[in-house]
C-alpha cells in the first residue's frame, strides 16, 4: 500500500472542529524510514515527491506490525524498528513507540475524497540485511545520503517530472534517522 502524504497543492489548512461541524475522519498512519550506512530510502510518489515508505494501519494491525509489513510490501526489505525500550519488565507487553506522530491535513486521496487527516506514526528502523537492495520496480525507490539530505538537494525524478525539493519534515526526519541507524550499529558491533 503506497502511504497517503499530500501533495502540496492537496493540503487543506488546518482546520478546528467546531461544534455543528461535521465529523473530521481521521486515519492512523505509519511512516518507516529505512536507513543503512549512512543513508536513507526515499521514492518518488505519485502526489510528486520525495518521501518514505508508510501507508495506513490495517483493522487488527498494532503500528509496529503496520510499518514492518508498509516497509516490506514497498521496499521488500525485512527491516527492524530502532527503539530503546523505557521499561525493562516483558509483561504486560511493550510496543516500540515512534520517535514522533505527525498530524497531515489531507483534502483527498485514495481512500477518501474529502478533508481529513492522517495521524502519521513515525518509526525509524534498519535493515536486518547487511546488503539491502531497493526494489527498481518503477517507484523510483533510491538511497540518499546525508550531504544530499543536509544540502537541500534532492534526487532526480524518474520520467522528466519537475525536480522537487526534499519537503523539511522528511529531511529533518531521515538525517535523523541515519543518526539513530549509527548510533545503532555502533551497539550492535
Amino acid at each position: 500500500m503506497l502511504r497517503s502524504r499530500p501533495h502540496p497543492s492537496t493540503v487543506a489548512r488546518p482546520r478546528s472542529h467546531s461544534p455543528g461541524a461535521p465529523a473530521l475522519h481521521r486515519h492512523f498512519t505509519v511512516t518507516g524510514y529505512v536507513s543503512h550506512a549512512g543513508r536513507t530510502a526515499l521514492h518518488w510518489h505519485r502526489f510528486g515527491m520525495w518521501l518514505p515508505p508508510g501507508g495506513h494501519i490495517e483493522a487488527d494491525e498494532d503500528p509496529v506490525q503496520a510499518v514492518l509489513r508498509e516497509v516490506l510490501e514497498e521496499t521488500g526489505l525485512e527491516v527492524e524498528i530502532i527503539a530503546a525500550r523505557p521499561f525493562a519488565y516483558t509483561h504486560p507487553q511493550q510496543l516500540a513507540a515512534p520517535v514522533t506522530i505527525g498530524v497531515y491535513d489531507i483534502e483527498r486521496d485514495g481512500t477518501l475524497d474529502e478533508p481529513h487527516q492522517h495521524l502519521d506514526l513515525i518509526y525509524f528502523t534498519r535493515p536486518t540485511s547487511d546488503a539491502p537492495v531497493l526494489p527498481d520496480d518503477g517507484l523510483a525507490w533510491t538511497w540518499v545520503d546525508e550531504a544530499t539530505l543536509r544540502g537541500g538537494a534532492a534526487p532526480t525524478p524518474p520520467g522528466g517530472a519537475p525536480t522537487a525539493r526534499i519537503a523539511d519534515d522528511v529531511r529533518e526526519q531521515g538525517l535523523a534517522a541515519i543518526e539513530a541507524a549509527r548510533r545503532a550499529a555502533s551497539v550492535r558491533a
